[in-house]
């Protein structure tokens, strides 16, 4: 068998189970900044504390694209089963099924990931796509910032 042949058995039989909850991650303002910078999204609920303080926010929030986009770092502080990756030679972003925005993120708290392997895919005798359901969580609040199917695809030697 190949090593994405071998890739896809073991995470086939991860599906539905949860992989882990990564770290605590700080959305803190000069991030938030950086992102409108980035993005050309300058919107007073982002970039102005004092005039976001007038919301029903009551301060500044995270960008719904900047917590979206955060799922890259946080899925890395996940514990993920090393033995899916032995072999991989790269893995690329494939795209979303399915993102929503339920919370939005006060700026200086903090947001975490958990993953639950949805689906896999033998593609090819050298990639596998997997799809995982990934909830970000907001420190002390009951829903989450957001809920999103990500597929990546891995690529084995």
């Amino acid at each position: 068998m190949s090593a994405a042949q071998d890739a896809f058995a073991l995470a086939s039989a991860l599906v539905g189970t949860q992989e882990g909850t990564g770290e605590w991650f700080e959305i803190d303002q000069a991030r938030v900044n950086a992102f409108a910078d980035a993005t050309l999204d300058h919107q007073f609920i982002h970039v102005d504390p004092e005039a976001a303080k007038a919301t029903p926010f009551g301060g500044p929030i995270a960008h719904g694209f900047l917590t979206l986009s955060m799922l890259v770092h946080l899925s890395k502080t996940i514990q993920q089963n090393p033995e899916v990756f032995k072999g991989a030679v790269m893995g690329v972003n494939y795209g979303m099924d399915k993102v929503r925005f339920i919370s939005p993120v006060p700026v200086g708290s903090r947001v975490r990931a958990s993953s639950v392997i949805s689906d896999v895919v033998l593609k090819d005798a050298n990639t596998i796509q997997m799809k995982k359901t990934l909830t970000v969580e907001i420190e002390g609040v009951s829903k989450p910032a957001l809920i999103a199917e990500w597929i990546t695809l891995t690529v084995y030697g």
